[in-house]
């Protein structure tokens, strides 16, 4: 049993199943000294899970959120294979509303939503809304219109596996991630598969395809 920085005993010898952390994690570059005493080198926020949801810093690979325009090169021996359409899904506002009870009075399903596709390609995809004051892009812009107010700037993040498989991980949105319908715990990566269902917000549903 392998115990990772964070003192979770994991059986994993490459990511804690608790927080995701890197548990064999390489020696921190001068960057990354500030991840280490709980702050976010890049910004400086409070560290809360694996990702900084103010940047997109992820604190498991050591990698500051890319520039604006910029696209990662994928792992060499993985090809785009992964697509996630974006719609929106009523059935799932509908469970949101229930939910919060009087304080969803102001949510409103959006009356058009034209289904947007986004290729999975890089180590790591970001789910969020763009923010030029945190210098943050997400990979997959949910910013709209039409614009869904339960989606965090960085919500969620999809992350490359060696054999071309995808995980999703939630690094501590405010409303949460729902995978086939189940809550998510914050920091915890899980393994997507064709077909499955990733909610965020109040109303938007991420459907992972194979290309």
């Amino acid at each position: 049993m392998a115990v990772c920085p964070e003192g979770h005993d994991t059986p994993s010898t490459d990511f804690c199943d608790v927080c995701g952390i890197r548990v064999a994690a390489p020696a921190p570059a001068p960057e990354q000294a500030g991840a280490a005493a709980g702050a976010c080198p890049r910004c400086g926020a409070g560290r809360s899970g694996q990702f900084c949801e103010t940047c997109g810093y992820s604190f498991a690979t050591g990698r500051a959120a890319p520039e604006s325009g910029h696209v990662p090169t994928a792992p060499k021996g993985i090809e785009t294979a992964w697509t996630a359409v974006v719609t929106a899904d009523r059935a799932y506002f509908d469970q949101v509303v229930a939910a919060r009870g009087p304080d969803s009075g102001q949510l409103r399903f959006p009356a058009d939503c034209p289904e947007r596709r986004f290729p999975l390609t890089g180590p790591e995809v970001r789910i969020g809304r763009r923010s030029a004051s945190r210098g943050l892009d997400p990979e997959i812009d949910l910013t709209g219109p039409p614009l869904d107010p339960g989606v965090s700037h960085l919500h969620a993040v999809l992350t490359a596996e060696p054999d071309g498989g995808w995980t999703v991980c939630d690094p501590g949105s405010a409303n949460g991630t729902l995978v086939n319908g189940q809550a998510i715990p914050a920091g915890s990566r899980v393994r997507l598969r064709e077909g499955d269902r990733v909610c965020v917000g109040a109303w938007t549903m991420l459907t992972i395809q194979a290309a």
